[in-house]
């Protein structure tokens, strides 16, 4: 048995917290696009290109900080589902890149109504001004240096 003064109390833990709220988040937010068939993630896809226009594979997975093989798996069933169109890169003919296609178009505006619905929703639980901050503090998170591409010794 380890002692339990080595091991970090489960409450202290920020990683696992992040991730224990971003699972309950999602699954909320997928309730309410469920019903045009779509997924947080791919709603995220389909509304990043919806707002950019055409962008690469590894261009939008940097945008979405996912990195490009979760990204390639996330776009299968919108590819296959005539959502998106994956076609050569425009300025760089060894990239592919993701075109949103009028069914796409279609897809994200109705699934547009079920995420307003789920962000009321939120606010109202949370308060909009609590609501706000979170999203402050998150996008902080996710723009913050944290030296994730070296490991520091211990």
């Amino acid at each position: 048995m380890v002692p339990t003064d080595v091991l970090p109390g489960f409450n202290e833990c920020n990683c696992l917290a992040i991730r224990q709220a971003g699972r309950q988040i999602t699954q909320f937010y997928d309730q309410y696009l469920a019903p045009v068939g779509l997924r947080t993630t791919q709603f995220s896809v389909l509304a990043r290109l919806r707002q950019t226009g055409p962008m690469t594979i590894a261009a939008l997975a940097s945008e979405l900080l996912m990195d490009r093989t979760t990204m390639g798996r996330s776009i299968v069933p919108l590819e296959r589902e005539g959502l998106i169109r994956v076609v050569t890169g425009r300025t760089d003919r060894r990239s592919k890149e993701l075109q949103l296609t009028e069914a796409g178009i279609k897809r994200v505006k109705a699934a547009y109504k079920g995420w307003k619905q789920a962000q009321a929703r939120f606010a109202r639980v949370f308060g909009e001004e609590r609501a706000a901050g979170l999203r402050e503090l998150l996008r902080a998170v996710s723009t913050a240096d944290l030296g994730t591409s070296s490991f520091p010794n211990a």
